[in-house]
């Protein structure tokens, strides 16, 4: 999370026990859900065991994320699919920080939105 914010992406993490306590991480308030996130999701970066991380992907279709990554060893071909059908754009078993200088992006695209995506 720290790397994506000094890339200057904006990072919201969501993990509902921290929110309980408003806690924040590297500076961010915590949100509960993705629900619970002002604004729109660009992309949901999903740290969770496989069988967990298909309802978080069904969150993530019913905000409206426009995509979701699911890191290096979670697998869930279901929920990647369901991703898929609703119009997401899905990366599994990769992690950003490795394909993000794979393919040579050094930071969010400003001239599109004015300012930093969410992830």
């Amino acid at each position: 999370m720290k790397t994506l914010l000094d890339c200057g992406y904006q990072v919201i993490p969501v993990n509902p026990a921290m929110a309980k306590n408003d806690d924040t991480l590297h500076g961010q308030k915590v949100y509960g859900s993705l629900a619970d996130i002002p604004g729109r999701i660009d992309m949901v970066d999903i740290f969770r065991n496989s069988n967990d991380a298909g309802g978080v992907v069904d969150e993530a279709i019913a905000v409206g994320a426009e995509s979701v990554w699911l890191q290096v060893g979670v697998v869930n071909e279901e929920a990647a699919q369901r991703a898929l059908d609703a119009g997401l754009d899905v990366a599994m078993n990769v992690c950003p920080l490795q394909e993000l200088p794979r393919l040579d992006i050094s930071g969010p695209d400003a001239d599109d939105t004015g300012g930093s995506s969410n992830l």
